[in-house]
C-alpha cells in the first residue's frame, strides 16, 4: 500500500472510534439546558458573588444584586454557551461584553464560567433556577 493509502486508513480508523467513544460513552444526562432560557434565577452570595437575583426573558436580562440594578442584553450561541452585554454601562469594564460557558448541568441549576471580553479575567459560579 502506498504512503498516503496507510495515512488514510489510520486517519478514518481514529475517527471511527472517537465516534464509537462518543456514542458509547453516552452518559445518559438530558440536555436541559434550554429551560434556563427564560425565568427567574439566583446565585447566592459566595467568596466571589455577592447575591444576585436574575430575571431572563427573550432577548433581556435583569440582575439585582444589592441596590443595584443592571439591564443586560443576552444572545445565546447554543445551549451551553451565551454573550452578555449592559445595555447601559456605567464603567469601562461593563462595556466589555462576557463570555458564559455552561460547565455542568443538574436539575435546577448549572455551573458556570464567566470571562470578561478577552481578557484573562475568568469567574466561576453556580446558577439556580428558582421560577
Amino acid at each position: 500500500m502506498s504512503r498516503n493509502i496507510k495515512s488514510n486508513i489510520r486517519f478514518l480508523s481514529i475517527i471511527f472510534m472517537l465516534f464509537f467513544v462518543f456514542t458509547a460513552c453516552n452518559s445518559g444526562v438530558e440536555d436541559n439546558s434550554d429551560k434556563f432560557k427564560i425565568g427567574v434565577f439566583e446565585i447566592p452570595a459566595g467568596k466571589d458573588f455577592v447575591k444576585e437575583t436574575i430575571i431572563r426573558k427573550d432577548s433581556i436580562q435583569i440582575s439585582k444584586y444589592g441596590q443595584n440594578i443592571d439591564t443586560l442584553s443576552i444572545e445565546w450561541k447554543n445551549n451551553f454557551f451565551y454573550t452578555l452585554k449592559y445595555i447601559n454601562p456605567k464603567n469601562d469594564l461593563q462595556k466589555d461584553p462576557m463570555y458564559i460557558q455552561i460547565n455542568k448541568i443538574r436539575e435546577d441549576s448549572y455551573d458556570f464560567t464567566v470571562k470578561i471580553g478577552f481578557s484573562k479575567f475568568s469567574k466561576k459560579g453556580t446558577i439556580y433556577k428558582v421560577k
